[in-house]
């Protein structure tokens, strides 16, 4: 792989190289941690935490082409950043090529930064020619609030914000509350086996009709992804109204996760939202969770957030997306 030019103005000792797998992750594991009081990294979010050596090889795995979609930044044959590239194509239409770099902090400011922006820029240019994209591409990057340098290159070179997610945690499930009340007369909850996968999937996939930035989701993937032991729906007589899609992290058995939290419109503000949260909680606990973590969006119209911190959420870090275009 080349870098296409991208390193060629580094300083004096620091180079970029193709990700070569397994004997990289520990090293790039070693970078995430050496950023994390610089950026104020949230260890334990379910959206971009601290991985280990062997998430990052899952993750890594995950990614087509991956020696050519991740790149290395190094000082004296020492790893001490790396940039990533993945893309996926959203409800509208859109092809979004999202890339994401981590740089340790003692090697900010020196233009190592830009040149692995440049990196990523060049390269997402040539995946969209390679895919005959060019209509409907942009270039996407992703900064929480707490990283200053990072949220300050994007902005420099011309990204815009275009919307933002916030994690919010439960820290101690033993304190979910009691339902109060029922549901209206007709409403029942319970769990979700096979036969219903499908209608889970449209009542989600539903849920986000209006929303703009969604990526799709195949009922495939659904499927293949599946962890239904915490997984909670509600019906009114034979028709699903409503989920709550929560698991248990895998790299973490302590942490749950609300996934998706979903309630067709016409069943809104009428307590099914709740209960099926609450519901999903529980289940998290009986399997072993002590907390719980979920992220929105900040501008959910549906007042979501209300609802979860009437159960006792609270707010832990806000994830913005940023765009520019390809020109």
């Amino acid at each position: 792989m080349s870098d296409g030019g991208a390193g060629q103005d580094l300083p004096a000792g620091f180079g970029f190289r193709p990700y070569r797998g397994g004997e990289d992750h520990a090293a790039m594991a070693a970078v995430r941690l050496g950023c994390a009081e610089r950026d104020r990294v949230d260890a334990r979010s379910v959206l971009e935490g601290l991985p280990t050596a062997a998430e990052i090889a899952e993750t890594s795995a995950g990614l087509e082409e991956p020696s050519e979609n991740q790149v290395l930044v190094l000082l004296d044959g020492v790893v001490v950043g790396y940039s990533t590239i993945r893309w996926w194509q959203e409800r509208d239409g859109t092809w979004l090529y999202l890339h994401r770099g981590h740089l340790l902090p003692e090697h900010r400011g020196q233009g190592i930064g830009s040149a692995m922006l440049r990196w990523a820029e060049e390269r997402i240019r040539r995946l969209v020619e390679l895919h005959g994209t060019a209509r409907t591409a942009v270039i996407g990057a992703n900064a929480t609030v707490s990283e200053p340098d990072a949220t300050a290159l994007l902005r420099a070179s011309g990204y815009r914000r275009v919307f933002s997610l916030v994690e919010l945690e439960l820290g101690d499930l033993r304190q979910v509350p009691e339902p109060g009340g029922g549901l209206p007369a007709g409403i029942r909850t319970g769990p979700i086996g096979t036969s219903h996968y499908r209608a889970a999937w449209k009542t989600v996939v539903d849920s986000y009709a209006d929303t703009d930035f969604a990526q799709g989701w195949p009922f495939q993937d659904f499927v293949d992804t599946a962890d239904p032991a915490c997984w909670r729906a509600a019906w009114n007589g034979q028709d699903m109204v409503g989920v709550a899609l929560c698991s248990v992290r895998r790299h973490d058995p302590t942490v749950g996760e609300v996934e998706e939290l979903s309630v067709r419109a016409d069943h809104r503000r009428l307590g099914v939202g709740r209960a099926l949260l609450l519901d999903g909680l529980r289940s998290l606990r009986e399997q072993g969770a002590t907390t719980a973590r979920l992220f929105t969006g900040t501008a959910n119209p549906h007042r979501s957030y209300d609802l979860y911190e009437s159960v006792g959420f609270r707010r832990q870090n806000e994830y913005v997306r940023y765009r520019r275009s390809l020109a």
